[in-house]
């Protein structure tokens, strides 16, 4: 690890003066993804700025009855809300599928949505990578790959996002909450993420000095039901091979509204209008649930190691939309 400037921000203001035209300054809070690359290199920021101590760490009710949601909410604190576990179920479910209660104890809500990928090419200096150094390559392509992204890849890297809270929000249509040298602006999560594409570096639409402030969730029509499933190598503490998260609301049998996003498959938490439009206004199927699936990983491009998750993200997503309407 290099050296560094340390300094410890009060408030959101001062948070963004101390970062004020620092090209190499990066925030912390909970530091699970931070401070881990920063020990391999990966990350060496000249100026470290602690947010710690921001109010930003509540869980309120908006007025139209949806959620406010601080980005210093830590995600267990979050997991274990009773607002979430009720009426959000999918949030509660994906973050306590994440990490181990160590470190959801410390990572929070805005560190969270902005994990960086597990690519072993990328956390490794000793090999080139598009992330760190653009124009450099990606050895993942023709490399060992098996955990790497099938969705909104491209020729520049095939990196997958890590992060199943971020899974859930994209299901429940989060907008996410910035505040910068410009004011402040908000973003819907869909358009938060930015595909690779010829700068993967860019991997979302953060400009120099922005801070995300809170994250709100929209409210849920009364009967909602929400799942979310994780495939993963082993139980617990581990990253998903494929995730799914549905966010549905049912008229009898029939579909009357649904939202899905997929974990585990895409450059990032990838949101498949496709099969939503398959499944709204239809009957809860099987035959059904797999057009959905098909639609969903029609433009899926595998590669030698991961060929196996086409299949296996079509099954998460087939039994996730069965546990949300099994009691339809």
């Amino acid at each position: 690890m290099e050296a560094f400037q340390f300094n410890q921000a009060k408030t959101v203001s001062s948070a963004l003066e101390a970062v004020r035209s620092q090209t190499e300054a990066k925030f912390v809070a909970g530091g699970t993804t931070l401070v881990d690359l920063m020990k391999l290199n990966v990350e060496i920021p000249k100026k470290v700025v602690d947010i710690n101590s921001l109010p930003l760490t509540q869980i309120e009710s908006t007025p139209d009855g949806g959620l406010k949601i601080g980005a210093m909410v830590r995600n267990s604190d979050l997991a274990h809300d009773e607002t979430v576990q009720q009426r959000y179920t999918v949030l509660s479910e994906a973050l306590l599928s994440g990490a181990s209660p160590q470190l959801r104890n410390m990572a929070s809500t805005g560190g969270n949505l902005l994990q960086r990928t597990r690519c072993y090419y990328f956390r490794d200096t000793a090999y080139p990578c598009n992330k760190r150094e653009p124009g450099s390559g990606c050895p993942a392509i023709d490399g060992f790959n098996r955990i790497h992204a099938i969705l909104g890849t491209s020729e520049h890297c095939i990196a997958t996002h890590p992060s199943d809270m971020a899974v859930a929000m994209m299901a429940l249509e989060a907008v996410v909450h910035i505040q910068g040298a410009h004011g402040e602006r908000n973003v819907p999560l869909n358009d938060f993420y930015l595909l690779p594409g010829s700068t993967p570096n860019r991997e979302n639409v953060l400009a120099l000095g922005d801070l995300i402030t809170y994250v709100t969730l929209p409210p849920l029509t009364n009967g909602t039901r929400s799942h979310y499933l994780k495939l993963r190598d082993r139980a617990s503490y581990e990253f998903a091979l494929s995730s799914a998260a549905v966010v549905a609301l049912l008229s009898g049998h029939r579909i009357q509204r649904v939202r899905i996003a997929l974990g585990g498959v895409g450059t990032k938490p990838w949101r498949s209008m496709e099969a939503e439009q398959i499944l709204e206004g239809r009957e809860a199927s099987e035959n059904n649930f797999r057009a959905a699936a098909e639609a969903a990983l029609k433009d899926a491009k595998p590669r030698h190691d991961n060929a196996f998750k086409v299949e296996l993200a079509k099954r998460c997503l087939t039994r996730t939309l069965k546990n949300v309407t099994q009691f339809a």
